[in-house]
């Protein structure tokens, strides 16, 4: 049953895939949001299933916070700064988990990158409120990946699925910016090329270590 419920997630999760990917590259862009939304609360959903089963306990609160902001970012569209903001509560809740597998706090680490990022911001003009609130979440979720892939979680199921969610973010900065106006329909796809794997791989993070293993498999 163990495999016969993750299977079934992946499959699911690659059929949304496929959809919101064909409807975002026909110009249906509208009709592929519930598509995508559909798939970030199928992320929660297993992780919920992961933790009853005994697997971690953090990844399910992040992923339930996750379909939040995106019921503001993505659903309604408005709410720009609920969203983000939550999404920092996010890596707050990602760093917890963090610090239990090993990955320690990174304090130095967290305040420089949060020092390089907001200064970029500056540098280009990209000083609104929300945009500062951004890169500070930003810099946050930098500092989560790398301290995961110090954590060497075996199989890097976590730390990928963060690395992915900085590609998405990277898209995401690069469309709000304006830097990427002559490729915007490709870049606009790419932010959930990358954000809904990388969801599937958080979400997969959370199953108990020998289901985690026989996944990597």
């Amino acid at each position: 049953m163990r495999r016969s419920v993750t299977a079934a997630f992946l499959c699911a999760e690659g059929a949304l895939y496929a959809a919101f990917l064909l409807l975002d590259g026909t110009g249906h862009g509208l009709a592929a949001v519930p598509v995508k939304y559909a798939g970030v609360l199928l992320c929660g959903a297993f992780a919920l299933w992961a933790c009853v089963r005994g697997g971690d306990r953090l990844v399910f609160p992040a992923l339930a916070l996750t379909a939040v902001a995106d019921w503001f970012l993505l659903v309604l569209d408005r709410g720009y700064a609920i969203g983000v903001a939550v999404f920092l509560a996010v890596q707050a809740v990602y760093l917890l988990r963090l610090r239990r597998r090993g990955g320690g706090l990174g304090a130095p680490l967290r305040a420089a990158l949060a020092l390089l990022v907001l200064a970029g911001f500056w540098a280009l003009g990209q000083t609104a409120p929300l945009d500062l609130l951004a890169g500070l979440y930003f810099s946050q979720l930098l500092a989560n990946t790398a301290l995961a892939w110090r954590a060497r979680e075996r199989p890097p199921l976590f730390a990928v699925g963060l690395t992915l969610f900085v590609g998405c973010d990277l898209c995401v900065g690069l469309v709000n910016s304006g830097l990427a106006a002559g490729a915007y329909p490709l870049i606009s796809m790419g932010m959930w090329l990358f954000y809904l794997p990388s969801q599937v791989c958080i979400a997969l993070s959370a199953l108990p270590k020998e289901d985690r293993c026989e996944t990597e498999k």
